[in-house]
């Protein structure tokens, strides 16, 4: 597997999807499908980086509410942004990490010791199935890759690991990308962000010494029971992933062939 990662400061897990193989053996085109944290940390040293890939869109799923608190995203030349905004009021965990990234709100952390269970982002996870707003905006950017003027595409939510890691998913499913190296993607986040993860354990501990860090590291991780539990709600709703596809994000057979067409080699 050839997963190119961009090697961003200020965006730790971007990485390239390129390389992936899809359907009838063809792999991902490398350079066109980019999937980051959001990018207002990037560095001075990130831009030129970033110049290099080009994007020609970028796809934002945050809230309104979340990019209004965080730093503008830094970017290279003049790309399209997009704004589909994947955002359940009924689950703030996503405000809190924001929160938390961006090191403003430190007190955020005990609330995300209380919103952030691991059975917290399971449930999230089965949101991003059934939600309103998720089945719409997640459809609306498989339709947005799916045409060439937006290639390359950089897609990204606040820490790029759940929006973004299930958008991925959709994405590398629709391509024909076997399930087993979806997940290996998915799960590569955590090896990517272990040291900001130290980082912003220890200034929670300093901030908080009585809270119980691993009440915390559910939410700052991804873990594969949150995948499993996706993949079940996708069962259990459309009964396959194809049937999720077309019923649940309304992607007609002519989207995904022109995914496919435009995306792998």
């Amino acid at each position: 597997m050839v997963v190119r990662d961009w090697q961003l400061v200020g965006a730790p897990n971007a990485r390239d999807l390129g390389g992936l193989v899809g359907a009838d053996g063809r792999r991902v085109r490398v350079g066109q499908l980019v999937r980051t944290p959001a990018l207002g940390r990037l560095t001075d040293e990130d831009l030129p980086v970033l110049a290099k890939l080009g994007p020609a869109c970028v796809l934002d799923l945050r809230d309104g509410t979340e990019i209004d608190v965080a730093p503008p995203d830094r970017l290279a030349g003049e790309p399209t942004v997009a704004h589909l905004p994947v955002h359940d009021p009924e689950h703030p965990v996503f405000t809190y990490v924001s929160a938390v990234l961006l090191g403003h709100d430190l007190d955020a952390y005990a609330e995300l010791a209380r919103q952030g269970t691991a059975g917290a982002m399971a449930e999230i996870y089965r949101w991003f199935v059934t939600g309103e707003s998720a089945r719409r905006n997640f459809g609306a950017a498989v339709r947005l890759a799916a045409e060439p003027a937006n290639l390359p595409l950089l897609y990204h939510c606040s820490a790029g690991k759940d929006r973004t890691g299930w958008l991925t998913v959709i994405l590398l499913t629709a391509l024909g990308v076997d399930e087993a190296a979806i997940r290996a993607e998915y799960l590569r986040n955590n090896a990517l962000t272990e040291s900001l993860r130290v980082v912003l354990v220890e200034a929670m501990r300093r901030r908080h010494p009585t809270l119980d860090v691993d009440a915390v590291l559910p939410v700052l991780e991804v873990r594969a029971a949150y995948l499993d539990a996706g993949y079940q709600e996708v069962r259990r709703v459309h009964g396959s992933f194809d049937g999720y596809l077309r019923d649940g994000l309304g992607l007609t057979d002519e989207v995904v062939g022109a995914l496919r067409a435009n995306l792998l080699e």
